[in-house]
């Protein structure tokens, strides 16, 4: 007698297709916006990329970087962060 097809196997098979093409495509959208952002702080500068699905988030991610590298201490960061960064230039892909 011939093998009967098991369907459970193919419902497995395409949701781990389904589920690959929602992982690739969430990580795109996730970096849609690139950032060079420089933060100055006591007169040390740090540059920084950065992506992010927003622009706000991706100028937000490279100020973060920036600070942490710059500062010594939490309390010297949350400075670093109130303060605007001294450079922002879009990062555009060819």
């Amino acid at each position: 007698m011939p093998k009967k097809p098991n369907p459970a196997k193919w419902i497995i098979v395409l949701g781990a297709i389904l589920l690959l093409v929602v992982l690739v495509r969430s990580t795109i959208q996730q970096t849609k916006y690139h950032y060079e952002v420089c933060a100055t702080f006591r007169g040390r500068t740090q540059c920084t990329t950065a992506g992010a699905a927003t622009e706000a988030e991706a100028i937000r991610a490279g100020q973060t970087s920036d600070c942490q590298l710059l500062t010594g201490s939490r309390d010297e960061n949350m400075v670093c962060l109130d303060a605007p960064p001294s450079r922002v230039r879009e990062i555009t892909e060819k």
